[in-house]
């Protein structure tokens, strides 16, 4: 069933300055290889409106494949870089240096996803460059390709939309990718002061929430079976999950 609800942003916060998109749009949520969600959630989107996907398309759920091969052929789908993406990446450059770290954190599941076995998190050495070998080799270059050109970012009129969060006392031109991927310590406590919002996944949270300037919407779809889109139009937000 989907669920649906809406966040009113006036008077929540005195000098928060109500949500100003150049256009409406939706933001899905991270999908972490739930394939089933992500067709269910978008039967249930107005075409009329874009869809921003903040990252995390791949790890922890059983279809990262079917996700990457699906969004990866919808260009009108703008798909933003997750820290997931990104150890994918360092998996496919470092095996030996960076495989472990992602093996831990669901990357079993995406190989097994591409058909690729043989190792497990405490996998070394040999073993992992096998497999990012193999993983090379199932993927495609077009596919590597595409990841490795998603953006860190993307934004729309006050709204800035990113996949884990932004230096909430650095200009929305100056965040580092390490932030804008894995995250800020103080993106969470501290309400930004420039007049923007910033849309976000990476956390998971029980419900999707807008308030203070932060619009979260990592609702831990894997693991819930809640994947969420947020229509994001002015002064509100509407929160769609699956």
């Amino acid at each position: 069933m989907i669920k649906s609800w809406i966040a009113r942003l006036y008077g929540q916060t005195l000098d928060v300055v109500p949500l100003s998109p150049a256009m409406r749009f939706y933001a899905i949520g991270d999908i972490h290889g739930r394939f089933d969600l992500l067709t269910r959630l978008l039967e249930q989107l107005d075409p009329a409106y874009p869809v921003i996907c903040v990252g995390d398309y791949i790890d922890r759920g059983e279809a990262s494949a079917k996700v990457l091969s699906y969004l990866s052929a919808r260009p009108e789908i703008r798909c933003l870089m997750g820290n997931h993406e990104d150890m994918l990446l360092d998996f496919l450059d470092t095996p030996e240096r960076s495989g472990s770290r992602w093996l831990r954190n669901g990357g079993l599941q995406t190989l097994a996803s591409f058909g690729v076995s043989g190792v497990t998190e405490t996998s070394e050495g040999d073993d992992l460059t096998q497999a990012r070998d193999s993983l090379n080799a199932a993927m495609g270059v077009d596919l590597i390709a595409w990841i490795r050109r998603l953006p860190r970012s993307h934004q729309s009129g006050n709204v800035f939309i990113c996949h884990a969060g932004a230096d909430p006392k650095a200009s929305l031109e100056d965040q580092q990718d390490q932030h804008l991927l894995w995250g800020h310590p103080e993106f969470s406590k501290t309400t930004r002061r420039d007049g923007n919002w910033v849309l976000h996944g990476h956390t998971i949270v029980d419900k999707a929430v807008a308030q203070n300037t932060r619009i979260s919407i990592d609702t831990g779809a894997f693991a819930t079976g809640h994947l969420t889109a947020a229509l994001i139009q002015p002064g509100e937000v509407l929160f769609i999950s699956t």
